[in-house]
């Protein structure tokens, strides 16, 4: 309670303990609750599409959402909001006997949790807004909780038994709530725009109409159907190679802690214009190529688990690119939007396609399957990013000899 009461005073420190017990708490839901519905004798199938309802339902959660956060100019609100359904709904579902039961609060749960990074990261932009702070500095408190979280979780499970998720899960997600009231409103200056008014759709039309974030969220589909395929799966995977619980938490905790490097690594060195961004993307995506050619070859858990460290740099780099390359491209005023649409061609329409086509491959064709297409899908990802590099370097060549031409006749 000391902490607590000592931390309202600090709000950009209310803000790192949030995001750190946030995506803990979600990554004890994303490692260990696959394996809940494999002991409860779904099989790999019905657990892919279980999990794709997220990426569905997420099509009209995310932009629901983040119109509400403009229009209300109040993200804190917005996300106790959903961290209360959030909880209540997944608490639910571990109590859930009846198999339809269980896929209704699971499809409420998704419409609840599938908006919530989309709209910290909005809060943090806010937040930070006009100050010296970057981003990287407190989103690394997330990787920090999901890497740690994770890694103390796998032991626990052991103890308890998977059954006993709900336990941990709940703690965890309360928690969550309890520092969520204490964030700031995240309110957007006057002079980024007021917010958006009843009935005022013109800000997914303005997102929709730039051409650079249209295509970059097409791009971004194909990086991030294979994440989302190795995110729903890959405890599966390990525990099928001979896994057990506290190897599975360790495997998140190599794929997290070295974000924190990568985060501060960007804040120091990205240049935020389009050229930039998109040489970064296609480097990043490259890689993730040699991470799903890796895991494609992988014949033991212990290879899964050091495969899993380039996470580290391919998921990190990609999250932090194109959560900056969308605060470039849209304006302040519809940040919340267009954060929300990033959010869907992460973990929407990607997490859709990855849920039922990954539970296909990996039951029918097996993982070494799944993960070559996966690293086939990262190659067109890398091809298309380079394209646009390209295409953004002549840009910005024709712009500057333009300038250079014009102070030539004055």
């Amino acid at each position: 309670m000391f902490v607590i009461a000592r931390l309202k005073d600090h709000p950009f420190g209310v803000i790192k303990a949030f995001s750190f017990i946030l995506y803990g708490a979600f990554a004890i839901y994303s490692a260990f609750f696959p394996l809940y519905l494999k002991e409860l004798g779904i099989s790999s199938v019905a657990i892919g599409l279980l999990l794709a309802g997220g990426p569905i339902l997420s099509l009209i959660a995310n932009p629901f959402w983040g119109y509400w956060s403009d229009r209300l100019s109040n993200v804190r609100r917005i996300l106790i909001i959903l961290l209360i359904g959030s909880f209540l709904s997944l608490q639910t579902v571990f109590f859930t006997d009846s198999y339809p039961l269980l896929i209704t609060f699971l499809l409420i749960f998704f419409c609840f949790q599938s908006p919530l990074f989309a709209q910290s990261n909005s809060l943090i932009l806010e937040a930070i807004e006009h100050t010296d702070h970057k981003f990287g500095s407190f989103r690394l408190w997330g990787a920090l909780g999901w890497a740690l979280m994770a890694l103390a979780t796998g032991p626990v499970m052991e103890w308890l038994g998977i059954r006993d998720l709900w336990k941990v899960c709940g703690i965890m997600m309360g928690l969550s709530i309890v520092f969520a009231w204490m964030l700031p409103r995240g309110e957007r200056s006057r002079e980024l725009g007021s917010p958006i008014k009843s009935g005022n759709k013109g800000n997914y039309l303005q997102i929709m109409s730039d051409k650079w974030f249209m295509v970059f969220i097409l791009m971004g589909i194909l990086i991030s159907i294979p994440n989302a395929m190795n995110n729903t799966f890959v405890s599966i995977y390990m525990s099928e190679l001979g896994g057990k619980s506290s190897l599975i938490g360790w495997s998140a905790f190599f794929a997290s802690i070295f974000e924190i490097p990568v985060y501060l690594l960007f804040d120091r060195f990205l240049r935020k214009d389009r050229r930039s961004m998109f040489f970064c993307l296609a480097a990043v995506s490259l890689l993730y190529a040699l991470r799903w050619f890796l895991m494609a070859a992988a014949t033991s858990p212990y290879h899964i688990l050091f495969i899993q460290a380039l996470n580290s740099i391919t998921f990190a780099g990609y999250y932090y690119v194109g959560t900056q390359l969308t605060a470039y491209l849209i304006p302040p005023a519809y940040r919340a939007s267009g954060q929300a649409v990033y959010a869907l061609s992460w973990g929407g329409l990607s997490g859709m396609v990855a849920g039922i086509a990954g539970g296909l491959i990996f039951q029918e064709l097996g993982a070494h399957a799944m993960y070559t297409i996966s690293a086939i899908m990262a190659l067109m990802g890398v091809a298309g990013f380079a394209i646009m590099f390209v295409i953004a370097a002549k840009i910005e060549v024709r712009q500057k000899n333009a300038t250079q031409y014009e102070k030539t006749l004055l």
